[in-house]
């Protein structure tokens, strides 16, 4: 897996901040030049004292409407006093200096499913904060395909498309051994790439886990060292994740570890089940603002808030799904059965793989006949491919965990063996990366980061680079861009 071979993005610089300064200069220059030949002042002929006396009145009044008139202009012309005064951002040039802490330490949140725009649901006082001195993706941060979880936390902490990385989906086969890959599934053989945690034990530097996906498996030189890596429970408090994550603060300042990460479950949960507009979801995210805050309380106590760099993201967005939106693989049986058998997955990325001897070709064209004719129920919210083509942007075909059938579902659509007569409610995601519901929040906070920055949206397989830039150390190769940390961070003093 060469560098040569890795698709990379294009690094993108975001528009520096318009100021007024320019303009109110050459306003007051052009005024200060502004004579009162231009004022048109009548005068008619006098006795000569009485007209020297007439004339000297009439300049002066004339010079005061001038000056009248030149301080209405400037007063009128230049910014609201109401005005929002100039973002920091615009007059930081450097990274901020450490004032405790010897070395940078990074630390990585992650709210699942928390989709871009739930931060404008409800009051987020924490989050907010993180926002406005610290810099945001403005539309949010691109999942990578396919949408789901353990893909993409995967996807996060080594910079690789899941093809490279191997994670492809949360449940799959292996076509050589059979063997089945699940959540549970902590074998190395399964886990491709270099995560971050490796990364820096092998820069001599400690790194704390407290839950990620892919922080138990023993990789390497990570051994998921006890205290410094916790097995995943579910139904730990978020307090108590919070509280341990602080007290990594507490240690002497050279063993405090320089990557930590820290995830909740909130508001993917919550999502899965109500989908993404009920109120549950707002109180889902009110209580990871709680969580926020209590982390940065935390910080302040102890003195490193603003030493401290806080990446907070999520992983992938969330969309509604109702049981009407249905599309049944049985309801092809008139151009060709599907049996159960074939289908390593079904929603909400449809992944089928046929026996030997029967051609996918063959397969996905009879699909795709049936879903275009019409006579299929939402039939024109499938398309199947074959994996070689999918449009390139999906980087989601070097693999061959990869099944050789793959179906893009429309948004909100699900795909099901046969119909059924429930009509549910929820939510799902793992959609095409492009459909804007399936984004998530990226938000960066500390030395390298300018405050009240937005930078456009990019894909979360330059996250690994933006962390090892801010460490200082070299990472793996990976898929992302070598030069992307230039365009978010900003540069170290010299």
């Amino acid at each position: 897996m060469g560098s040569s071979s890795l698709t990379v993005l294009p690094s993108t610089k975001p528009t520096p901040i318009p100021t007024h300064e320019e303009d109110l200069q050459n306003q007051s220059t052009s005024l200060l030049s502004f004579s009162t030949d231009s004022l048109d002042c009548p005068s008619k002929p006098q006795k000569p004292t009485t007209t020297i006396i007439f004339i000297a009145l009439l300049l002066i009044t004339c010079v005061a409407l001038s000056a009248a008139t030149a301080f209405a202009f400037l007063f009128y012309s230049s910014p609201s006093s109401s005005s929002s005064p100039l973002p920091s951002a615009s007059l930081e040039s450097t990274a901020r200096s450490l004032k405790k802490l010897s070395k940078p330490v990074v630390l990585l949140i992650s709210s699942d499913g928390f989709r871009f725009g739930y931060q404008f649901k409800t009051p987020t006082p924490n989050i907010d904060r993180l926002i406005a001195n610290g810099t945001e993706a403005e539309k949010g941060l691109i999942p990578v395909f396919p949408t789901l979880t353990f893909p993409n936390h995967y996807s996060i902490v080594t910079g690789l498309y899941p093809a490279y990385h191997g994670i492809i989906n949360n449940y799959f086969v292996d076509p050589y051994t059979g063997e089945g890959f699940n959540m549970g599934s902590h074998e190395p053989k399964w886990w491709l790439g270099e995560p971050l945690w490796e990364t820096v034990v092998n820069h001599g530097f400690k790194a704390a886990t407290y839950f990620w996906p892919g922080s138990e498996v023993k990789k390497g030189s990570w051994s998921c060292p006890e205290s410094f890596c916790m097995n995943y429970n579910g139904s730990v408090p978020f307090e108590e994740r919070v509280d341990a994550v602080l007290g990594y603060f507490d240690m002497p300042t050279t063993e405090i570890p320089v990557f930590l990460t820290l995830y909740f479950e909130d508001p993917d949960h919550q999502g899965h089940q109500v989908g993404p507009d009920d109120p549950e979801i707002t109180e889902a995210v009110a209580r990871i603002d709680r969580m926020i805050g209590r982390l940065i309380d935390g910080l302040e106590k102890r003195g490193v808030f603003e030493d401290v760099t806080i990446i907070m993201v999520g992983d992938h967005g969330m969309v509604g799904t109702c049981d009407k939106k249905v599309i049944a693989l049985d309801d092809l049986a008139s151009w060709i059965e599907i049996p159960s058998q074939w289908v390593q997955s079904y929603s909400p990325l449809l992944a089928i793989r046929p026996p030997s001897g029967i051609a996918p070709s063959d397969v996905a064209a009879k699909m795709n006949e049936g879903l275009e004719s019409g006579k299929v129920d939402n039939g024109k919210n499938l398309k199947v491919y074959l994996k070689e083509e999918l449009p390139s942007r999906l980087h989601y075909v070097a693999s061959n965990r990869i099944s050789p059938i793959i179906g893009l579902i429309g948004e909100g659509f699900k795909v099901e063996q046969k119909r059924t007569k429930r009509n549910e409610c929820g939510g799902a995601h793992g959609y095409d990366n492009a459909i804007f519901s399936m984004r998530t929040i990226f938000i960066g906070h500390g030395p390298q980061f300018a405050r009240g920055r937005k930078v456009p949206s990019f894909e979360n397989i330059q996250i690994y680079n933006l962390i090892t830039s801010i460490l200082k150390i070299q990472g793996a190769p990976n898929n992302g861009s070598a030069s992307f940390p230039m365009s978010v961070l900003l540069p170290s003093h010299q």
